[in-house]
């Protein structure tokens, strides 16, 4: 693995500033040549990176999936805290396990970063739009990619992107064809359903009341799914980049089902007093999203596609009676992860309970 001889002093520029002292003349270090490749990433940026990255950095927990995904989740050796959480892709990646956090309430320890001598970093858009952290990772001299993938578009794009950083284009491809795939299988059938019978729906994220607004990707794959998901055209409280509605609210669109990421968000909304009158509580219509390598349908998760199967077949099950959701996530897992997943194992990924480690 060649060091980065300019990446080291750009770090110590960053730590200790101008010393003002004088230093020998240090001697002269060979390296060799490193074949690179011109990789375009979301923001539009030209940026060359080497061939077969070894030592890889995921800023961004759907990168590191996206990296693991691509059958390069071994190489990575910088990530978020999130990654670790998620029960399934440890086990898959114990290397993760291990890996350095240079993050810190989502700014960048560049130290600790550099620390973790990465050939390639990925990082998300939120991180690219602040001048300070483009400006220490400017100044390490390691090749990073940006990646958005904010709607289904942009994530299939983000997709391909990765693939071609890592090398791994035809894999990356495969994926999308599949993902595609299944938007046109639950589309050739949600067609068939009038507007006025479609299912009305809220999407609680993570804590209770965060939701969906429009244009994003979790609005679009609910669409994608059949849902009419009742947040994403209404006023919604806006903070620390998340979107949340009120109580109120969700008792005025008065949804037919609620779909929830995190357990103790299902067991809120299910025994809480407050949310008691609902219809879809009332009927038992609360229903906990699957959770594989990362949460289905959560903001930047991974499996997407495994979301609009599953949603279309929670909502509408005598139109996908042919759904089978046990095989497609055996066969999902084994074609593209290569894990022989058991019974047990796929019950407990579409349950969703334990998958993840909490806070």
């Amino acid at each position: 693995m060649v060091k980065r001889l300019g990446a080291i002093l750009a770090l110590t520029l960053l730590l200790l500033g101008a010393s003002g002292c004088q230093t020998k003349t240090n001697p002269t270090v060979q390296t060799e040549s490193i074949a690179m490749v011109s990789v375009t990433d979301s923001f539009g940026r030209e940026v060359n990176v080497p061939v077969d990255p070894e030592r890889v950095a995921c800023l961004y927990a759907f990168t590191g999936h996206v990296t693991t995904l691509l059958d390069k989740g071994p190489d990575i050796v910088a990530a978020v805290e999130g990654l670790k959480r998620d029960k399934l892709l440890t086990q898959m990646v114990p290397e993760i396990l291990t890996a350095f956090i240079p993050l810190s309430a989502d700014k960048i320890n560049v130290e600790e970063l550099i620390k973790s001598d990465p050939d390639l970093i990925f990082i998300r858009e939120d991180t690219a739009k602040d001048e300070r952290e483009i400006e220490q990772l400017d100044k390490t001299g390691i090749p990073y990619i940006i990646i958005s993938d904010t709607t289904m578009e942009q994530q299939m794009e983000a997709i391909g992107i990765i693939g071609k950083a890592l090398g791994k284009e035809a894999e990356a491809d495969e994926y999308l064809r599949f993902y595609q795939g299944s938007i046109d299988r639950v589309k050739a059938v949600i067609d068939e359903i009038p507007e006025a019978e479609r299912v009305r729906v809220f999407h609680s994220v993570n804590e209770a009341t965060r939701t969906d607004f429009k244009d994003t990707l979790p609005a679009e794959w609910t669409a994608a799914a059949g849902a009419v998901n009742v947040s994403v055209n209404s006023d919604l409280r806006f903070t620390d980049n998340k979107y949340f509605a009120s109580l109120e609210q969700i008792y005025l669109w008065e949804p037919d089902v609620i779909l929830a990421h995190e357990d103790a968000a299902l067991e809120y909304i299910t025994t809480n007093e407050q949310w008691a009158a609902l219809e879809a509580v009332k009927s038992g219509k609360v229903f906990k999203m699957p959770n594989g390598i990362s949460r289905w349908g959560h903001p930047g998760s991974l499996e997407t596609p495994l979301a609009i199967l599953w949603t279309a077949k929670a909502l509408y099950p005598d139109r996908f009676t042919d759904l089978d959701m046990s095989a497609e996530t055996k066969d999902f897992y084994l074609k593209f992860f290569g894990i022989e997943l058991s019974e047990e194992a796929v019950a407990d990924i579409l349950t969703g309970s334990g998958m993840r480690i909490p806070k």
